[in-house]
């Protein structure tokens, strides 16, 4: 019996026209450009000014359906991964499915953050091999200035809006498509990047607290969540080749969760990439938490960087705290 495989056959992304730069950021809090680019390596970030969290996903999802030649009603499955939801309920995957008019598709959502994509790609993966799902839909979805504190400068330089989306479909190829996964998580880290998504009351009816609206702002520990990246990423990414039985000299390309640029630099001299094979846009995007990924690859395809054949390695880190990474063959 030859092996199911779950194959990457269409990409698509959005972010939203309006530029937050580091120098607008000047403006609002006591940091500069020079400060922020040397400590992060992001310059700019887009912001879905009047904009929904399932829009963002529309677009990116109906670009990547196009981009894999597919007709709406053979999408089997959506999994759309989220931190930022416009609504608990319906899900955004709900909504998206109605509006890309995918009649035949089944819909969830989930929140793994910044590591989304990876759970979600996971997922997909284990619907095609079981036999459930013959084509299955991905999307992140982000609008992280809803979370955003813009007073206060550790968090709010980081983070900005974004989609990116793709199309999975089985195939009895025994080389291509997704060869490996390793998903994580460790929730001892929770306090370490955290969110209110209720206020929390003792006793609801019978409580004088008042709702701050900064209670539902991201909180970061930034220096604890840096070394929690640093040990475990690379033991995910070390887990995920060993299952692939793959060496690091032979991945073509890193597609990681765009954090930090020094978190990128880890991956780097922890493996021996060169810093050439680790795709960076956080530059121009700065952290879209789940999207990153997906928005990562949706650039390399349209400008050609990817080729068949080639091996790839996603990893995402974060909120959780969850991580994981997986193997891919284009």
């Amino acid at each position: 019996m030859v092996p199911i495989k779950s194959l990457l056959i269409g990409t698509g992304s959005y972010v939203p026209d309006f530029v937050l730069t580091n120098q607008m950021l000047e403006e609002l809090v006591d940091t500069n450009d020079e400060w922020i680019v040397k400590r992060t390596g992001i310059r700019e970030r887009r912001i879905a000014k009047g904009m929904h969290t399932w829009e963002l996903g529309v677009e990116a999802g109906r670009r990547a359906i196009e981009d894999a030649g597919v007709a709406p009603e053979e999408i089997d499955y959506i999994i759309l991964s989220t931190c930022t939801p416009d609504t608990l309920s319906p899900t955004m995957s709900a909504i998206v499915q109605d509006k890309l008019g995918l009649k035949n598709a089944a819909a969830v959502d989930i929140n793994a953050c910044c590591t989304g994509f990876c759970y979600a790609s996971d997922m997909a993966d284990s619907f095609i091999k079981a036999g459930k799902a013959k084509t299955v839909l991905v999307i992140s979805a982000e609008t992280l200035h809803h979370i955003t504190d813009y007073t206060d400068r550790g968090t709010c330089v980081l983070f900005g809006d974004g989609a990116g989306a793709a199309v999975y479909r089985a195939v009895e190829d025994g080389e291509r498509g997704i060869i490996s996964s390793f998903m994580a998580a460790d929730g001892s880290g929770a306090d370490y990047l955290y969110m209110e998504a209720l206020p929390l009351e003792e006793d609801p009816l019978h409580s004088d607290r008042t709702y701050s609206e900064k209670n539902r702002f991201l909180k970061m520990n930034g220096s604890a969540v840096v070394r929690f990246t640093a040990a475990e990423v690379p033991r995910a990414i070390d887990e995920a080749l060993r299952r692939a039985n793959i060496t690091p000299d032979q991945v073509d390309w890193v597609v990681p969760h765009q954090a930090n640029l020094r978190i990128l630099d880890v991956i780097s001299k922890r493996f021996s990439i060169p810093k050439e094979k680790i795709y960076v846009n956080i530059d121009r995007f700065g952290n879209t938490s789940s999207a990153s990924i997906p928005l990562c690859l949706d650039e390399m395809h349209k400008n050609g960087l990817l080729k068949e054949g080639q091996l790839i390695v996603c990893t995402g880190f974060g909120g959780g705290l969850t991580y994981g990474a997986f193997v891919l063959r284009v």
